[in-house]
């Protein structure tokens, strides 16, 4: 008898292991759909048909609908007659929102990178160097594309979380950095225009790194998040908000 309960525990205890795995695995999965923009700003949320396109049970992704509710990825929009579930909208007010509150978490880190020894701040303002570089070129020529812009600038910011925040502050960050990720993807091809604004901000912030000023390293960091809130606002103004009503 008691070996038959070992038993029992055992396989509840793969059970509850399995079902943590394949709701982490929605979450990722939808939050991606989200991110990517295949799932739209403003589209409704239907458990079954998310289910069906992941090819899981409907228990890991409700569960995983509720987490990206509880993380601003989903919205329960009401009306007098019911409720639905919905992708997040993108609007002026939320971005504003997401990239104040990155800045200040990016500038804490910033000022961590400040406090490291010379040689340690020489080695990563070469890399962060390398990657503006590449931006300033592609701000000259505006031939780069949207993706590999993402992509050096995103390395970039990522460099600073990696060198100078702590594991909390490093979780901070991963669950705001997608959300600003949603209006880049959706709004870059617009920004392209003011990219050597930005990429002026990061020589200030390499410079602060080289000489160890920790007010300047978080000032600009937060000056670059903020002021790309007030270029991305100015695109959103021209192309309007998505999926809000």
């Amino acid at each position: 008898m008691k070996k038959q309960t070992g038993k029992s525990s055992g396989s509840a205890t793969k059970a509850k292991a399995e079902h943590g795995t394949s709701l982490v695995t929605a979450f990722r999965e939808i939050r991606e759909l989200i991110v990517h923009g295949r799932l739209s700003p403003g589209t409704w949320i239907l458990e079954a048909e998310l289910a069906e396109r992941l090819n899981m049970s409907r228990t890991p992704v409700r569960g995983a609908i509720h987490w990206l509710q509880r993380e601003g990825y989903i919205l329960e929009h009401r009306n007098a007659k019911k409720s639905r579930m919905i992708v997040a909208p993108l609007t002026q007010e939320d971005a504003g929102e997401l990239y104040l509150i990155i800045g200040r978490l990016e500038g804490i880190a910033g000022r961590g990178i400040a406090a490291l020894p010379a040689p340690e701040r020489k080695e990563i303002c070469a890399q962060l160097q390398v990657l503006n570089e590449r931006l300033e070129v592609i701000s000259k020529d505006r031939d780069g594309n949207p993706g590999e812009i993402f992509e050096n600038d995103h390395s970039f910011h990522r460099l600073i979380i990696k060198h100078g925040a702590g594991p909390r502050l490093t979780n901070l960050h991963k669950a705001i950095e997608p959300q600003t990720e949603r209006y880049w993807r959706l709004y870059a091809s617009s920004i392209i225009k003011d990219l050597h604004l930005s990429v002026a901000e990061h020589y200030e912030v390499i410079r602060a790194i080289k000489a160890g000023d920790a007010d300047r390293v978080e000032l600009w960091l937060q000056k670059n998040w903020e002021q790309g809130s007030v270029r991305l606002g100015r695109v959103i103004e021209i192309f309007g908000e998505r999926g809000s009503w």
